[in-house]
């Protein structure tokens, strides 16, 4: 086995020559070669390293200074929670929040605001200075778009970092501020049930098309006393809403699985069953919406996102 590039600890790129990489050209050769890779912008890692959550710390604390606190999904990440949307899952750029009267950080490969900042508000993870568990999803509640911000505030109550009553009340003081609107009336909504994103999203569109509040992870058992679980739907009725998200429900067997699961239980209890994807949820197309709506009676209302 080769030795660990700088022992197999994160570096910046202007400290290479400390890593024992003598030029520039040395560190973008060992880049092409996957002889290393980049953890943050600007700061990079033997290849040969797993990436793991200390990793992510010790180069995070290369690119933090000290008066800067990290927050937003990148505090949820290292509460490990991955809040990111789809989309940005693969961004490892910190973000960083300063007080307000010290001035932001302005170094290449971290995202800086200014905000205040209460005792209480601040913690530590491994050293390294973070917006506390309630204060992060109290910001991810007031800065995310809708579905992402209740999937996060999800999230963060499953992983128990986040109280639902206290999260309550520490939203209902943010009077005046940007996003408190949507953080008041999202946090009563929190449920730490939901077991995916996807799951959040769905939940919200139920609720936004003025259906009564879903139960998740409704648990049944089957003929031969097997628990099983519903994704969220409404017991008394035999009515539930899955998601089917691409990660554990596209696959040919995991299709077959779920349709013979879901026509056992039509066809021996009498459950329904609307499903749902990302395709449909965040689509323009209201047939999620209807068809729960006709089964349950309700006309919805007009989609809000």
């Amino acid at each position: 086995m080769r030795n660990l590039i700088n022992d197999g600890l994160p570096f910046r790129g202007r400290d290479r020559a400390a890593a024992g990489l003598a030029s520039e050209s040395d560190l973008r050769r060992s880049i092409a070669q996957k002889q290393i890779r980049g953890v943050l912008k600007s700061v990079y890692v033997d290849a040969g390293v797993p990436d793991t959550r200390l990793l992510r710390v010790r180069a995070t604390r290369l690119v933090t200074p000290p008066h800067a606190i990290l927050s937003d999904c990148f505090a949820a990440w290292l509460f490990g929670v991955d809040t990111f949307r789809p989309s940005e899952r693969h961004l490892l750029t910190p973000t960083l929040v300063t007080p307000h009267g010290v001035g932001r950080v302005r170094a290449d490969g971290v995202t800086c605001r200014q905000a205040f900042l209460a005792d209480p508000d601040v913690t530590e993870v491994d050293g390294i200075r973070v917006t506390s568990p309630l204060r992060t999803t109290s910001d991810l509640l007031r800065r995310q778009r809708r579905p992402y911000a209740l999937a996060s505030a999800d999230g963060m109550a499953r992983a128990e970092l986040a109280d639902i009553e206290q999260l309550v009340d520490y939203v209902d003081e943010l009077k005046g501020y940007r996003g408190g609107p949507q953080a008041r009336e999202l946090a009563r909504l929190v449920d730490p049930g939901a077991e995916s994103p996807g799951e959040s999203w769905q939940r919200l569109r139920m609720l936004d098309a003025g259906f009564p509040r879903p139960q998740t992870q409704i648990p049944v058992t089957d003929a031969l006393g097997r628990d099983r679980r519903f994704d969220m739907g409404y017991l008394h009725l035999l009515l539930a809403a899955e998601y089917d998200g691409r990660e554990f429900h596209t696959g040919a067997d995991s299709a077959r699985h779920d349709e013979e699961r879901r026509t056992y239980f039509e066809r021996r209890y009498g459950w329904r069953f609307v499903i749902g994807t990302r395709e449909t949820i965040f689509g323009t197309d209201p047939a999620f919406e209807l068809a729960i709506g006709e089964l349950l009676g309700i006309t919805p209302l007009a989609r809000r996102w």
